[in-house]
């Protein structure tokens, strides 16, 4: 198929298809009684899966950090033990492929294809004024189901998109067993204002009976949690975090200390899984037994994109130009902000330690010529300077993410050179990599601008002004700011930064790149080309 002069893969076509779903309806929430919620169990039927989806052995995990990081462990160990996995995740960040993965791999785009149009021709047929096409998201936890029952998977680990009580994966009657990550404010628009409020959104996923587990949480979210839990009889246990000295001295597969938090939750749903589904012969109930050889396995090689990833550009060639290299982690809310600072920064210390034992100084004197310092190698040694590269979505408070994250790194010892704020690249109403942003002429700076004006008030400690109403705020000369720079597209601030990387033989630039998941793929498209 044609589209102008560009040719349209059937691939691209199931896009284009897919992107038609996108809609600017709220989403779901309590004012307008869960977006129809009931509308799933038509879905279920008109696609034959009311009676397949309620033979699908479910772990089910909500929470406001750390609940893909929990699912991929989970998917991770039971898969080690043996067992045919489904793992349903959300955002994708380069592919929407990636939300549905068969045994530890993305869905083929063959399996893919053939699986979203029997569904989306069905859905099609049948829609009528009262029940219309399913919205983007209720529409991928259908072709999840479609794909997990027709695979005849062993276990499907769901991870929830948003909320709990009224989020599409919630469509699930019976799973085997629940989990709640850590809890904190994020979506407070739609979930509320309080802890306790949140709490109870994600407690919707409660089922009557139902083993959860979760990790220690704040006292008034952890109340809201025990009652929805006593209402249901639900045995709900509290988790702690994974003992290190389980791994035999080995590392989690998945970067940061916080992740032995998401571990620890994902050898207690593992555990359970087993146990309820009858699965003898690997078993971890007993935290204080050694773990089993599988579970360390699982645990030790989970892999999630744009989780604490730190990725060297392909395009710069350190033998003749600098180095640039990213450090990748979709933080989005002040609690997960803090911790990917404090990962930034000890994986930066870590890295520039390194450095410096690795080079001889050239003579005892100390003396560089004013050269650039060549270590024992050969190798030029870099200066290492430390880069922001950021943006957030406007329902997110700059005034608490970029001060936690500025406070954390400062604590650690690091202080970044030049913070750059750039719109993402990906279209919100498109998917795939075909759709192309808007002309520069198109785009609107003003957030950018905003965020901007924060940081440069928060580096000059002007914190009256950095607390003003950012969204008031429209106008800001990039050039007058010594500290940042506002880029109208992400192609032209990684030219910047490849530029000057380039050159320069002796500098290194470590770029944290944070505040959206949507920023992380659209780095992740353009740096792995």
């Amino acid at each position: 198929m044609a589209e102008g002069n560009k040719t349209v893969t059937a691939y691209e076509e199931a896009l284009d298809a897919l992107s038609s779903l996108i809609t600017k309806r709220s989403r779901a929430d309590k004012s307008n009684n869960g977006d129809r919620f009931e509308l799933l169990s038509d879905y279920l039927k008109i696609l034959d899966l009311d009676v397949a989806i309620s033979q699908l052995k479910v772990i089910h995990v909500a929470g406001t950090k750390g609940k893909g990081s929990t699912c991929t462990f989970t998917e991770s160990i039971l898969r080690n033990c043996g067992f045919r996995t489904g793992l349903f995740t959300s955002p994708h960040l380069i592919d929407v492929r990636e939300r549905f993965r068969l045994d530890g791999d993305d869905i083929s785009e063959d399996k893919f294809l053939a699986y979203f149009w029997w569904c989306y021709d069905r859905l099609k047929e049948k829609a009528t004024e009262d029940i219309p096409m399913p919205s983007y998201f209720r529409f991928l936890a259908l072709l999840a189901f479609k794909i997990f029952t027709a695979e005849q998977i062993d276990v499907a680990i769901l991870e929830v998109g948003l909320g709990g009580r009224f989020d599409a994966t919630n469509v699930v009657q019976k799973p085997v067993v629940c989990g709640i990550s850590s809890l904190g404010y994020d979506h407070m628009e739609i979930l509320g204002n309080t802890l306790g409020e949140i709490a109870g959104e994600k407690a919707g996923i409660f089922k009557y009976g139902v083993p959860a587990f979760t990790v220690p949480q704040p006292d008034e979210a952890m109340r809201v949690l025990e009652e929805n839990a006593s209402k249901l009889d639900v045995p709900l246990q509290v988790v702690p975090p994974l003992d290190a000295s389980l791994l035999n001295g080995l590392k989690l597969g998945l970067e940061g200390e916080h992740q032995y938090m998401n571990a620890g939750l994902a050898v207690a749903l593992s555990s359970t899984w087993l146990q309820r589904t009858s699965q003898l012969g690997i078993n971890y109930l007993d935290t204080t037994s050694p773990l089993p050889e599988q579970f360390i396995k699982g645990l030790t090689m989970a892999n999630l994109q744009g989780r604490a990833q730190i990725v060297p550009d392909r395009y710069t060639n350190s033998e003749t130009s600098g180095d640039l290299v990213f450090y990748l982690d979709g933080a989005h809310s002040p609690e997960s902000m803090e911790i990917c600072a404090r990962w930034f920064s000890l994986a930066i210390k870590e890295e520039n330690q390194q450095e410096t034992f690795d080079f001889q100084p050239p003579n005892s004197s100390g003396s560089s010529n004013g050269l650039p310092q060549r270590q024992h190698d050969g190798k030029i040694r870099k200066n290492s300077a430390q880069i922001l590269l950021f943006n957030c979505m406007s329902v997110r408070d700059p005034q608490l993410l970029l001060p936690s994250l500025m406070k954390t790194c400062a604590r650690h010892g690091v202080y970044f050179k030049k913070a750059l704020f750039v719109p993402n690249a990906s279209v919100y109403n498109k998917v795939g990599s075909h759709a192309l942003p808007p002309t520069e002429t198109q785009i609107d700076l003003s957030w950018q601008f905003a965020l901007q004006r924060v940081w440069e008030n928060l580096m000059l400690g002007d914190k009256d002004n950095a607390s003003e109403d950012v969204k008031d705020y429209t106008e800001l000369s990039a050039r007058s700011c010594e500290n940042s720079a506002v880029f109208s597209s992400l192609p032209l601030a990684i030219k910047w930064l490849r530029d000057s990387v380039q050159q320069n033989q002796s500098l290194r630039f470590q770029v944290l790149v944070t505040g959206s998941l949507h920023l992380i793929g659209d780095v992740l498209k353009i740096v792995k080309k």
